[in-house]
């Protein structure tokens, strides 16, 4: 008999070792985004945690930018970014994610190098916004280049969601299912507002 107790212990401890391993790697690959998928019905505040790109291929059109993925965003961002994408091609015009989806973290570090750029918080409001208020956090924004092929957005990506949100912002657009029908709002002086 004790040989079965001494098998049995060994077996239960190599089964905890195997599921220890198994949520071990699900913690990783979670942290790292890869199995962060968004569920319809999840809190928003998990999607505002969800990293976006740090960075993304060279810009086809233009060298200065990079054209990230849009992994991160809402899955009907994706879908709608996808189709304004697909009809841009049809008329030869490029469109590269210079910027999408930020989590808090992101947000923040970039609120803080504009501070640091301009020189204050209020001079930095003018171009960059705190998590909180980002659209880029909450997965709805994304800032397109080069600024000719974000001008044809400014046109004609109203017809499929996509407006332009800020006056000082000629590559900003955020996706809003209501803007195909109701038309794109007025554009407001900057982020802030102001």
């Amino acid at each position: 008999m004790p040989t079965t107790s001494t098998s049995s212990r060994r077996t239960v401890i190599s089964v905890f070792a195997a599921l220890g391993l198994v949520v071990a790697a699900m913690v990783t690959l979670g942290a790292t985004g890869f199995a962060v998928k968004q569920v319809t019905g999840q809190a928003l505040a998990v999607l505002e945690e969800v990293p976006g790109p740090e960075s993304g291929p060279t810009c086809a059109v233009d060298k200065r930018y990079v054209d990230e993925e849009t992994f991160g965003m809402r899955p009907d961002v994706i879908e709608a970014w996808n189709a304004l994408r697909a009809k841009a091609k049809e008329q030869n015009i490029t469109l590269c994610v210079n910027d999408g989806k930020r989590s808090r973290a992101q947000q923040q570090r970039e609120f803080d190098k504009a501070v640091e750029r301009f020189g204050s918080v209020e001079q930095a409001k003018k171009w960059a916004l705190q998590p909180e208020t980002s659209m880029h956090v909450k997965g709805i924004a994304v800032d397109i280049q080069p600024l000719n092929s974000a001008a044809w957005v400014d046109k004609n990506g109203g017809a499929l969601g996509w407006c332009r949100r800020y006056d000082n912002e000629k590559w900003h657009f955020e996706y809003d299912p209501a803007y195909k029908t109701a038309g794109c709002p007025a554009l407001l002086p900057s982020a802030t507002g102001n």
